[in-house]
């Protein structure tokens, strides 16, 4: 493979990038060629995302659009304070829509938003349970009490093993009881790949009708302590609760 292009114009990746889109690329088809052609620094993945939806929305120029009236950039404090007042009101807004709200060339904005802002979209990080200032309230105080008995009692010592080595341990360990609960189906169809079977070459294929997890679940119930797991299954409509040790 021939090295990448040492010396190329900016019009001249936009327009490969146009090329490319027009005749149904993916954008990470188009951003692979130029790196492959061009090199690393030519034009970053986010960029060609950028040009990719300005061509889809119509643009057919290449040519950074002009700044009339302006000074000669649009890249000033002012404009840079007024993009970041409008991302604070409203976190989820498209790059595209800043231009038409403050009349700020997309180029520009684009600039302002990732050189001097700093900014980037990122997905929210999921957490299994919003907890209120009461709730974590309340467990800084059942830390605290735990910590305050677990001191209290102190810990004995427990010879282990023929050397004669030594471990400590808390009664109040003994007597502590933790849980979590789930819902389970209550027919779990094996997967695709769990029911493979060995084949001949001469043997027919083996067919297998699609089965779905069914609807009714249970509540699955887990306590454990310092000698093992307590589980507890809770069907629909309580007709019988096992509990297994």
């Amino acid at each position: 493979m021939s090295p990448p292009i040492a010396v190329w114009p900016k019009l001249e990746i936009r327009a490969v990038v146009s090329f490319l889109f027009a005749k149904g690329t993916k954008c990470s088809v188009i951003y692979r060629e130029i790196v492959e052609n061009y090199g690393e620094h030519a034009m970053s993945m986010t960029q060609v995302y950028l040009w990719c939806s300005w061509f889809k929305d119509g643009q057919t120029s290449l040519q950074d659009e002009p700044m009339s009236g302006r000074p000669n950039t649009a890249n000033n404090d002012w404009n840079t304070a007024r993009v970041n007042e409008l991302i604070k009101v409203d976190r989820r807004m498209k790059l595209k829509e800043i231009p038409l709200k403050l009349d700020i060339p997309k180029t520009n904005v684009y600039e302002i938003f990732h050189d001097k802002l700093g900014y980037r979209k990122v997905s929210a990080r999921w957490v299994p349970k919003m907890l209120s200032d009461e709730h974590k309230r309340q467990r800084v105080e059942i830390s605290q009490i735990l910590l305050h008995r677990c001191q209290q009692e102190g810990a004995e010592t427990v010879d282990v093993g023929p050397g004669g080595d030594h471990r400590a341990r808390n009664k109040l360990l003994e007597h502590l009881i933790t849980g979590d609960e789930t819902w389970l189906h209550l027919s779990t169809p094996e997967t695709k790949r769990d029911s493979m079977t060995w084949k001949h070459p001469s043997s027919p294929v083996a067919k297998k009708f699609k089965v779905q997890q069914s609807a009714t679940k249970m509540m699955a119930t887990v306590f454990w302590d310092s000698r093992g797991m307590i589980l507890l299954d809770i069907l629909p409509k309580g007709e019988s609760v096992n509990a297994d040790r």
